[in-house]
């Protein structure tokens, strides 16, 4: 998606951080990360950040050190089109359903982790607001564009392959939708790795190498079908496409009652008119203009902070409504429409769960070109008995499969960080399909296959070609987009006007972990 008309991104990177307090391990000093402020950023540069490990907090954008920090956070997405429930992510939909629909209050405690905060003890650590920004409004203006060596101007593809996803809308309008297994998914290298499956070890599960066992009423479907065909071949009446259709109709007349039922089928039921609850889910954009937003903004903030005291035992004054605005409404997300993009647009939104009039839950989400990004959740400890971590995740992967109705290329759904080394934190790896990022090369590897490598060491390379590179990787310095007084410059240029020592290590370690596209799109500000 490009975004020619908004205006650019700015950021200040402030390099590596020092070490600061872990909410995983509760080391003190252990968490490593890069980090720089955002004083506005595109939508889609945020979408190619979060490909290459990046993650906000406000607006604050940091990555992880992942070969120096305590513990390792990598990047996870779950394949929302592909998305089958567990056991488990049923129970969960049902009992909503159930207390909804009859009052029904169960009191079996879920075994899943709750899908709570995607960025823990982000308020209490407060690293976001070490390195904060105190640059003026008006430094941050553009004044004139300085085209002398027109580096940034030389025309170079820097858009990425929109592939198409392989959509099949089967009867009911059911959703079993599901990405072409050979073709590469939006905002993923092409040279990304074929999926190989290692052999199984004894007591491990399934043997992946053989055909998975069968019904016989399968087997005699999948003669019929070759029947037909061989009828249709022999016959000269019907056209090859009819043919097609035929055995489509035929793969595809499975009853609705021997589909797996999806997270649609438990959300979207009509409830009885005496329902004793109504839940209404609310879509709210991040801004203080919007009506919606600002007129529900002191009972969500009055939820975050009685959320935060009950469940991260935050004081009073770490989680008051300026913690809660600089956190969760601060957001350097410009808002953008596209005619390909979901009618909401892009931007930054609070899913806000109405029940009976009051909000109990708030999914605070990014929606972006290829994505839906979760960014926390904060909900009512006296509805903790809904198990509403995993409700609001399970909502928000129907959603994700909504917006991708209009907005093709939208569809994966972004966790935040899987942390293995945090054994709290692997419940998101039971949202699958689901793939993590390799920190050296970017590009998107099956859970299954990084499990055992994570199980003999906390860091990983997960793509196993070792020629494999960063193909983002910056290639020339000298085409980084500096913003210095007021003037968009490339920094070759930048680097002959500037006066005192040189800062060329900063900007090469902040283009090697941008990557050389959005180097090159955002403005990296120099006082």
């Amino acid at each position: 998606m490009a975004a020619a008309d908004s205006s650019p991104s700015i950021v200040e990177y402030f390099g590596g951080e020092d070490g600061y307090r872990c909410g995983y391990c509760k080391n003190e000093t252990g968490n490593l990360s890069h980090g720089m402020w955002a004083h506005s950023m595109t939508v889609q540069d945020y979408q190619d950040l979060i490909d290459r490990g990046w993650r906000r907090s406000g607006k604050y954008v940091y990555k992880p050190i992942m070969n120096q920090t305590c513990c390792p956070q990598y990047t996870i997405r779950c394949q929302a089109l592909c998305f089958q429930t567990s056991k488990s992510h049923k129970k969960v939909l049902k009992k909503m359903l159930k207390f909804i629909s009859k009052g029904d209050v169960s009191k079996v405690v879920s075994e899943d982790e709750p899908m709570d905060s995607h960025i823990e003890e982000v308020v209490t650590c407060n690293f976001a607001y070490k390195s904060e920004s105190h640059v003026s409004q008006s430094e941050l203006t553009p004044l004139s564009v300085d085209h002398t060596e027109g580096a940034e101007n030389e025309d170079k593809d820097t858009g990425e392959t929109k592939e198409e996803v392989n959509v099949q809308k089967v009867e009911s309008d059911s959703l079993q939708i599901c990405a072409d297994k050979d073709t590469p998914v939006p905002g993923e290298p092409s040279h990304s790795a074929k999926i190989v499956h290692a052999p199984p070890k004894p007591g491990k599960g399934a043997d992946l190498s053989k055909p998975p066992c069968r019904k016989a009423k399968d087997i005699r479907k999948e003669r019929k079908l070759q029947k037909l065909l061989q009828n249709q071949m022999c016959t000269f009446e019907g056209s090859p496409l009819q043919a097609r259709d035929q055995v489509f109709l035929l793969q595809n007349s499975k009853s609705k009652t021997n589909q797996p039922k999806t997270i649609e089928d438990f959300v979207f039921v009509s409830l009885p008119d005496d329902a004793p609850h109504k839940l209404e889910v609310r879509l709210v954009p991040v801004s203080f203009e919007d009506p919606q937003f600002k007129s529900s903004f002191n009972q969500s903030a009055t939820l975050f902070a009685k959320y935060q005291m009950a469940i991260h035992k935050d004081t009073p004054s770490e989680c008051g409504e300026n913690e809660f605005t600089r956190f969760l409404c601060d957001s350097p997300l410009e808002a953008e429409n596209a005619p390909t993009g979901p009618e909401c647009g892009y931007g930054s939104f609070h899913q806000q769960y109405w029940l009976d009039g009051k909000i109990i839950a708030v999914g605070v989400i990014d929606i972006l070109p290829y994505c839906v990004s979760s960014v926390y959740l904060y909900y009512d400890p006296d509805y903790s008995f809904l198990s509403l971590g995993v409700y609001s995740a399970l909502r928000e992967i129907a959603f994700t499969r909504q917006l991708h109705e209009k907005a093709p290329d939208l569809c994966f759904y972004y966790m935040g960080f899987y942390i293995h080394s945090c054994p709290k934190m692997r419940y998101k790896g039971q949202y699958r399909p689901s793939d993590l990022l390799c920190p050296e090369t970017y590009v998107w590897t099956p859970i299954e296959q990084c499990l055992p490598l994570l199980e003999h060491s906390k860091y990983c390379r997960f793509n196993q070609d070792v020629k494999a590179v960063d193909e983002g990787r910056i290639k020339e310095l000298g085409r980084v987009r500096v913003l210095h007084k007021r003037t968009v410059m490339p920094y070759s240029m930048y680097k002959k006007r500037r006066k005192g020592p040189s800062d060329e290590a900063s900007v090469q370690q902040y283009a090697s972990l941008v990557g050389q596209t959005c180097s090159e799109r955002m403005l990296l500000f120099r006082s």
